[in-house]
């Protein structure tokens, strides 16, 4: 295992201390390591809270701020965070109008957000994000798994929260947003988590997995490389069989990497999935291209297709100031 750490147990301890050092004109460490939260709390604004294991950086200390988050709870890598953890964040944050937790589903994060629910005594709420079509009959225990959505879903409902909207209203935007997402991965390599100090999985240099899950989770089929169009084109037609998208729908469109595939193939992936998109006559008005919901260091990516009306559009154009996200400021 060649990693740039110290010891397996002080990685996520000395992450977030060099994230929090970095960033220190946005966010501020908690002094136990329970969370990450936005440096300035705007008063009368809905909380919005998220997190879950590390290892998919920048999500999701990487978007508070400005038009995103207010606090994350980051748990070891590809482990959840505890409700206790959610809690002190909720408790640190809020300012008087509520808590929104946006969690991804999978059994841990939804079972420890909705413990930390039950225990905080204020007004709060929850969306839960389960963008993954990867799995078409799935036997995950919570069904569809949350993955690179959830950074669409954070943006526009943190951009409607910065503008003063209600618990309520944040948490039917944030429903509407992710019903609305679809998205499906591919994976050319493995990942290896620290703690393990092997890869998760076991492939072949020629081989891939369709539909992977970002930790690592088998997807649909393991198959033989092929092209970028042709990768593009069955992630992309998965994606808009499940949103089942009229012609002429402007959408947003999302490559995102796992950590260790580089831009230059990234826009490959654009480029292709353009192409696709374009043949079923659906247009992406928005992009964001880059890895922002990683998987440690494994190569592969993601394509992510959001059905965009005009509401999600302007509140995307708002300004935004995170560590991963910035425009308009």
């Amino acid at each position: 295992m060649k990693k740039l750490i110290n010891h397996v147990d002080t990685v996520l301890a000395e992450s977030l201390q060099g994230f929090a050092a970095a960033h220190a004109d946005i966010v501020t460490l908690d002094p136990s390591l329970q969370f990450v939260r936005r440096r300035a709390l705007k008063s009368g604004k809905v909380a919005l809270i998220s997190g879950g294991g590390s290892g998919h950086e920048p999500l999701h200390t990487g978007f508070i701020g400005h038009g995103m988050l207010d606090a994350v709870c980051p748990g070891q890598v590809f482990t959840s965070p505890t409700p206790d953890q959610m809690l002190a964040a909720a408790q640190e944050v809020d300012t008087g109008a509520g808590v929104l937790f946006i969690v991804k589903n999978y059994s841990g994060d939804m079972m420890n957000f909705q413990m930390a629910a039950e225990m905080l005594d204020r007004d709060n709420a929850s969306v839960i994000i389960n963008d993954d079509v990867a799995v078409e009959n799935s036997t995950h225990t919570t069904g569809r798994r949350g993955v690179a959505g959830t950074v669409l879903v954070e943006r526009i409902v943190g951009a409607a929260a910065e503008r003063g909207k209600g618990l309520a209203g944040l948490k039917a935007l944030g429903d509407a947003v992710n019903k609305s997402t679809a998205s499906m991965g591919v994976a050319l390599t493995s990942c290896t988590v620290p703690a393990a100090g092997s890869p998760t999985f076991q492939i072949g240099a020629d081989e891939m997995e369709m539909g992977v899950g970002i930790h690592g989770e088998p997807g649909r089929r393991r198959v033989k490389l092929t092209s970028a169009e042709e990768i593009a084109a069955e992630l992309t037609g998965a994606v808009l069989k499940d949103l089942s998208l009229k012609r002429g729908q402007e959408v947003f469109l999302l490559v995102n990497g796992f950590g260790g595939t580089p831009l230059m193939e990234l826009y490959v992936m654009v480029n292709a999935a353009n192409q696709v998109l374009a043949g079923a006559g659906v247009k992406a008005v928005r992009y964001l291209t880059g890895s922002y919901v990683t998987s440690l260091e494994m190569a592969g990516c993601s394509i992510t297709v959001c059905a965009a009306d005009p509401a999600m559009l302007e509140l995307w154009d708002t300004p935004v100031h995170t560590a991963a996200l910035r425009w308009g400021m």
